[in-house]
């Protein structure tokens, strides 16, 4: 015993000495072989109000004030961090932590509001999935989870408000680690949001919501956030709260001149309407994608349960090249108490080129700038074979690129461009990254004959069984769901409400976004569709030769329709379409046959379904 405590005491002496170095350089963070090993089954206590970072941080009574101590450390199984009180960081969070599966280390944060800054946070450089606008800009963290295993972050209570644009947190090259009971949410969101009070001919006043921080100089006014700050653009979105309807509108912007009238009241002259409507809401962001809310990268099992996003920057939360993610109780809207009405920047819940399972359910996702589910591999077009067994391939969209979309091992499709048919197959042997933009593939096999100037590959193996139930899905100005996996596919129980566009949307294409692939296996039942942009469903790949269809076995079952119109499904390009045993209510008692558009289809059966007026 006498021999543990000495042991103790020295490493306690050595991590105060490390403190001490740590100290002058606040904004470094230190890697894993810089890090001292803590001895396991120890608790590190972390006060932002009464602490100081002199102390041990391994008593309550003489915690730690910031995270600079935890941060020179490799936590270890059984470990357990307790932030006993919210308070403000101007660092963030970094964990490198290897617990047991019977023995993980658990970060517990107290009730209460965390402010977090980006000025001395840690930042590092990603290439993220349909976010790459500023693809070099090192992206501030609030909370890093780095290389661990088995870790557990739980914040019943505990809300992170970051004061400027940050990744709220990120979970990197990590296994079985889950997030729960937090909220997230921002200062100054980085969408801004007004109520029009009266229109004139020539006039429109405005009431600014209060956290949407704003200066008028010249007649100009200027968004002001922290750390940025951006010129009113054409693109906005308007709520019409009455209908539950969100839309995107153009407001033409160029002409308008701003006065302040009163605290948050601002009249805008125009000698053109430019389509402000008195009693709807307006929101209006800079659509510079540099960013995202949560980011989960190379990294399996993952577990989000009961979190709240109260607003989040840039493309959501944002799933790349992940294995096993399970979202449950995820709630995405405004604090009720804030008075606002958007909570995401941009798309809600993204995978982009993840396997296994994602599952998503008991979620309520509302309130984005786009839409709300959105999976999907990645295209890359065949550039040239160098080699008898070599490809040379190139990411296609200047939003998508820049991460490993092929590893050995990996197994690939061919597929034709104009038909989105696959022709072949192989396996990748040896990925090199040549740049930013493109890769060699070295094959197990000679590549095929007959390759097209745009025919691309697919990564096969990195594509995921989906299933989506339980969940409310509202206030979405685009689409609810678009799914594209060669893999089950379920879409269940769950509530589609005011929709603007399809509330579910098939694609495929290799051309534009080049977002990959074909469906083989789509089950969509017992839902609910209410007031939906139509086609309510839509199958839609962007083939542009037909001769064999794109996607198969997709069966609509059991659901009911409430309809604006009267146009229910559109499928393009698809064999094997059941639709079956739907309730539908429309302006007008019509042939299902009418409700439907059907263009190089085989195989639709349609029976057992109920339309009334």
């Amino acid at each position: 015993m006498k021999k543990y405590l000495f042991s103790f005491s020295l490493f306690a002496f050595l991590l105060i000495t490390s403190l001490d170095a740590l100290a002058q350089t606040p904004q470094s963070c230190p890697a894993t072989a810089k890090r001292h090993q803590s001895p396991a089954k120890t608790t590190y206590y972390i006060n932002p109000q009464t602490g100081d970072d002199g102390n041990t941080g391994i008593n309550s009574k003489m915690p730690w004030k910031t995270f600079k101590p935890v941060n020179s450390l490799m936590l270890a199984a059984g470990d357990k961090i307790e932030i006993m009180a919210p308070g403000d960081f101007n660092e963030s969070l970094v964990l490198i932590a290897k617990g047991k599966s019977m023995a993980h280390v658990t970060v517990n944060f107290a009730p209460g509001t965390y402010n977090f800054y980006p000025k001395n946070a840690f930042k590092k450089q990603f290439h993220i999935s349909n976010t790459n606008d500023k693809p070099y800009e090192l992206k501030a963290i609030a909370l890093y989870i780095n290389n661990c295993r088995f870790v557990d972050i739980k914040a019943q209570g505990a809300k992170i408000l970051l004061h400027g644009k940050m990744i709220e947190t990120c979970v990197d090259h990590s296994e079985n680690v889950s997030i729960s009971g937090i909220t997230y949410d921002y200062f100054r969101p980085t969408v801004s949001e007004l109520q029009v009070m009266n229109t004139g001919p020539n006039f429109a006043d405005l009431k600014i919501h209060p956290d949407s921080k704003y200066s008028i100089k010249d007649s100009l006014l200027t968004w002001e956030g922290e750390g940025w700050r951006h010129k009113p653009i054409e693109l906005w979105q308007v709520l019409d709260r009455q209908t539950g309807d969100l839309q995107r509108t153009d407001i033409a912007v160029n002409d308008i001149k701003y006065a302040e009238t009163d605290n948050n009241m601002v009249r805008a002259y125009f000698k053109k309407d430019p389509g402000f409507k008195t009693g709807l809401i307006y929101q209006n962001r800079d659509v510079t994608r540099d960013c995202a809310g949560i980011f989960i990268q190379r990294s399996k099992n993952i577990i989000l349960k009961n979190i709240r996003i109260n607003f989040m920057h840039g493309m959501g939360v944002v799933n790349q090249f992940c294995e096993n993610i399970s979202m449950d109780g995820v709630s995405v809207k405004p604090d009720p108490k804030s008075g606002r009405t958007c909570s995401a920047w941009a798309d809600i819940l993204h995978f982009s080129g993840c396997r296994g399972k994602i599952e998503i359910k008991n979620s309520y996702l509302s309130g984005a700038n786009d839409d709300a589910i959105n999976v999907h591999g990645t295209y890359l077009r065949i550039m040239e074979s160098p080699k008898p067994n070599q490809v040379r391939v190139q990411f296609m969209h200047d939003q998508t690129y820049g991460f490993d979309a092929f590893t050995a091992g990996d197994s690939i499709a061919f597929i034709h461009s104009e038909s989105l048919q696959q022709y072949a197959d192989n396996l990748v042997v040896n990925a090199k990254k040549l740049n930013d933009k493109e890769m060699l593939l070295t094959l197990k096999r000679s590549v095929p004959g007959g390759i097209n100037p745009k025919d691309v590959i697919e990564n096969t193996t990195w594509t995921p069984q989906v299933w989506i139930h339980r969940d409310t899905i509202t206030k979405i100005p685009t689409r609810g769901v678009l799914v594209t996996s060669r893999r089950k596919v379920i879409i269940e129980d769950n509530i589609f409400l005011h929709i603007h566009m399809s509330a579910i949307s098939i694609a495929d294409d290799a051309a534009s976004w080049y977002e990959s692939g074909m469906v083989k296996n789509l089950t969509i039942r017992h839902n609910r569709f209410v007031q939906c942009g139509e086609p309510v469903i839509i199958i839609c790949p962007e083939n542009t030769q037909s001769n064999t269809a794109v996607h198969q076995n997709i069966s609509i079952i059991n659901n009911n329709f409430d309809l604006q119109g009267q146009q229910v499904l559109s499928a393009k390009s698809t064999s094997g379409v059941q639709f079956l045993n739907n309730n539908i209510k429309a302006r007008k008692v019509a042939d299902i046959k009418d409700m439907m558009t059907m263009k190089d289809c085989t195989g639709v059966k349609t029976s057992g379904n109920t339309i009334s007026q």
